[in-house]
């Protein structure tokens, strides 16, 4: 009989804690149980870079375009899909995946002279930065 009490006491005790630390965190028991990983990709945060941004349009002359995908706080962000568009010329991938350092990277050449306005997106959602190569 002693051993069932026991049973029961630890039962009810951790049932007990549980309860406490959902009422009074107001968060799941899991928030404090695992360790915090910074998976959640910040479009404010994350980078879109080009080189050079001026160039000929002789369809041969690339500029190369890197996109950083950061977390809020600003650690990089592994393994996201990135979908990378231009208004002018033609890119050699549009659709990338980041590395280990949260970079993704491709080049972009154009026959005709203008300006290519780039954009990119992650889960579906717009970098905030954008990006202008001048085709001369």
């Amino acid at each position: 009989m002693e051993k069932k009490l026991q049973v029961v006491l630890l039962l009810f005790f951790l049932t007990f804690s549980t309860f406490v630390i959902m009422v009074f965190f107001n968060q799941p028991l899991s928030k404090f149980t695992r360790a915090k990983e910074d998976v959640l990709a910040s479009s404010k945060n994350s980078l879109l870079f080009a080189y050079p941004l001026s160039l000929k349009a002789d369809n041969e002359t690339k500029s190369t375009i890197s996109v950083f995908i950061r977390s809020e706080n600003g650690l990089p962000i592994k393994n996201k899909k990135i979908t990378i568009n231009t208004t002018l010329g033609v890119l050699k991938e549009s659709n990338l995946t980041t590395d280990e350092q949260g970079k993704a990277s491709t080049t972009i050449i154009s026959q005709t002279s203008g300006i290519a306005q780039i954009t990119a997106y992650f889960d579906s959602i717009l970098l905030i930065q954008k990006l202008s190569i001048k085709f001369e």
